[in-house]
């Protein structure tokens, strides 16, 4: 190598390792998660199906959620495996190329909404130890999620028992459309093992649960579905606060993944403003409510909004705090966020260290 590429080698800014806090793995067919279930289950679903409360999975309501499509365009490996089911191609397309750490894989897995509880259950654990042997396992840079059946607290807090002294696990996932409100008790058990093992809860929006995408029924289009997002996961936060899940539990820490984020600061107005009026009628709630969501909440970033003036995204950042915000790339789908682009307005570079990696290193304990 000649003196003038060493000294541009000394001299050239190091790429920041990215932390990813949201990968979708796949199974390689349908049959696969069967394969991680005992015999009297994979005879339970070929014999009666797997019924779930959303009348639309596995016929999706909207195309992009088929079967092969709402992917990007070049997610399918060589092999012709569905999209993040190959893992070397994952890690070539994405863990490579975009300089990524460590990734946090979210599955988008009906196990935790399926009608049967037992059934249920059995599924989240097969998923998860479907995404150690799979994923976690082999790849050092992968971490996997506690996928737990929320609907039967007890065999929830049982599968966190079992995991959570498996560094490889590094946060609990529940699907936000519960059958009651979340912050309702029958989920603090669950809150309450989370706390004690130090995890956060991830709440990843979804299009299937125990309820409808919208408060007035399921949508016509795609684009509403896309868009009821965000919506779905401000319900969540309101009902933590105002059911006083962070007075019981004050160590809980809630990650909201994939709403984006520039709803934030107006949530937190309207709540503390309602507050002000009829906080007597919540007596739980001490303090005010944009306290506990600044001291409870993380929020991954993609999809990341983009306004038209550039400035405006940054006064969202300094209000909720960069040390609240965590990347994401939502690989393998088409609204896929690069890291390399994924901010239009730079930010500041102790803001890019916290939002890139940071915070996700020190909330998910990645350096243990």
């Amino acid at each position: 190598m000649e003196a003038t590429e060493l000294d541009r080698e000394k001299t050239a800014p190091k790429r920041l390792g990215v932390v990813d806090c949201d990968i979708h793995p796949s199974f390689e067919s349908p049959q696969e998660l069967g394969t991680y279930l005992p015999q009297r289950w994979r005879e339970h679903i070929r014999d009666y199906a797997l019924r779930t409360p959303n009348p639309f999975l596995g016929a999706m309501t909207y195309p992009r959620m088929t079967p092969g499509n709402g992917m990007r365009r070049d997610s399918w490996p060589p092999s012709g495996k569905p999209p993040a089911s190959d893992l070397p191609f994952l890690r070539e397309q994405l863990l490579d190329q975009c300089n990524i750490d460590h990734g946090v894989l979210q599955p988008l897995a009906a196990g935790a909404v399926t009608n049967n509880q037992d059934l249920g259950a059995a599924l989240c654990v097969g998923i998860n130890d479907w995404q150690i042997d799979k994923f976690a396992g082999p790849e050092p840079r992968l971490r996997a999620s506690i996928c737990v059946a929320q609907e039967d607290a007890n065999e929830a807090v049982a599968e966190i028992d079992r995991r959570a002294h498996d560094r490889r696990f590094v946060q609990i996932s529940i699907p936000p459309r519960t059958i009651e409100p979340i912050g309702r008790r029958r989920y603090w058990p669950i809150f309450e093992a989370a706390e004690h093992y130090g995890l956060p809860i991830g709440l990843h929006t979804g299009a299937f649960g125990h309820r409808a995408n919208t408060p007035s029924g399921w949508s016509s289009f795609y684009l509403e579905e896309h868009y009821a997002a965000s919506n779905s996961l401000q319900t969540i936060i309101v009902s933590l606060i105002m059911e006083g899940v962070f007075e019981r539990f004050p160590k809980l820490k809630i990650v909201v993944v994939e709403g984006g984020f520039s709803w934030v600061p107006s949530l937190a107005w309207r709540m503390d403003r309602e507050w002000k009026r009829m906080g007597s009628e919540v007596p739980q709630v001490k303090r005010k409510p944009s306290e506990y969501l600044r001291d409870h909440f993380w929020f991954t970033t993609q999809p990341i909004e983009e306004p038209e003036e550039n400035r405006h995204i940054d006064d969202i950042v300094r209000w909720i705090g960069a040390d609240r915000l965590m990347f994401s790339t939502d690989y393998p789908h088409w609204d896929f966020d690069d890291p390399r682009f994924a901010f239009r307005s730079p930010l500041d570079p102790a803001d890019r260290a916290k939002i890139f990696r940071e915070n996700a290193m020190n909330l998910f304990r990645l350096d243990q």
